[in-house]
């Protein structure tokens, strides 16, 4: 399993500044309910808040306590298991290598299969999770974070399946605990449907994430303005390997890490530990709540 070093992520990030980590460091241990954090995932806590302290203390309390409480989300992530693998052949989260001129990692997400009945909503949110977190450990932060999201083969039967409660945690999840910058979605061959989507989308999304959603509807072509075409794969006109090809790289790459999943598990929170009151579920997922600043192109 190939992990990024602490030095290679110092070396990277001129305004990372190691007696900030140590800080950082410093306050996590002082918190009974959180679990050991290694250096290198407080640096991906604190570059994703874009150096901030403070933003990245909060960053880390949401994350684990989503985690603690979000159990159909982000555990039980079996590898080996034969169910698992399954639903790693029913959809696709799959990082580009070639980064924007601005420094931006590319995410694509497409069905493989469209049969209705095998998506699982639940599990392609650990899946998501898993490429997201697998990618960092690999290859380290990057400026930001674009999703290409390529809805081709889906049915309204698949939104109908993604659920609002999920939705409102996964979604809230990505702007106040994921340890990247998110900085803009890209939506190619979407549907009628998309309207719905949106509609159970939106109430949850903060001003400046809905500024950063681009539709694509009339030609991939647009999606050119904001991604050079040669970084994209075959399949949308660029010179990158086919996406059939990414995908069986993704499988054995993600399997490499099949140990780290399952350790991963107990990563979460002790709220019989937290110094005052625990955190109440409703506190957690109610629409208000501290966000990650956004930097959108």
């Amino acid at each position: 399993m190939q992990t990024v070093t602490v030095d290679s992520e110092y070396k990277k990030n001129k305004d990372l500044r190691k007696e900030d980590v140590m800080v950082l460091k410093e306050w996590a241990e002082k918190q009974p309910h959180l679990p050991p954090v290694s250096e290198l995932h407080l640096i991906f806590f604190l570059h994703s808040c874009y150096y901030s302290i403070e933003m990245a203390k909060t960053t880390i309390e949401s994350f684990f306590t989503y985690r603690t409480h979000c159990p159909e989300m982000f555990r039980h992530r079996d590898l080996t298991s034969s169910k698992f693998r399954n639903h790693l052949e029913v959809a696709d989260f799959l990082f580009l290598t070639p980064k924007t001129s601005s420094g931006d990692q590319i995410l694509v997400f497409r069905l493989i299969d469209c049969e209705v009945a095998k998506f699982d909503f639940n599990e392609q949110i650990k899946i998501f999770d898993m490429s997201i977190v697998q990618w960092l450990m690999q290859y380290g932060t990057s400026e930001g974070l674009l999703i290409v999201a390529d809805f081709e083969g889906a049915k309204l039967g698949h939104i109908l399946k993604f659920n609002i409660v999920t939705m409102r945690k996964l979604l809230l999840y990505m702007q106040d605990a994921l340890f990247i910058r998110l900085k803009s979605f890209h939506f190619i061959n979407a549907g009628s449907y998309m309207d719905m989507l949106m509609n159970m989308f939106k109430p949850f999304l903060k001003r400046d994430l809905i500024n950063s959603l681009h539709f694509h509807t009339e030609s991939i072509r647009s999606l050119y303005q904001y991604i050079p075409i040669e970084c994209l794969p075959s399949n949308y006109g660029g010179s990158q390997p086919s996406l059939n090809e990414l995908h069986e790289s993704k499988i054995n790459t993600l399997m490499a890490y099949a140990d780290y999943f399952t350790e991963d598990d107990s990563y979460i929170a002790d709220e019989t530990k937290r110094v005052g009151k625990p955190a109440l579920l409703s506190e957690i997922f109610g629409v208000e709540g501290s966000f990650k600043k956004l930097d959108i192109d």
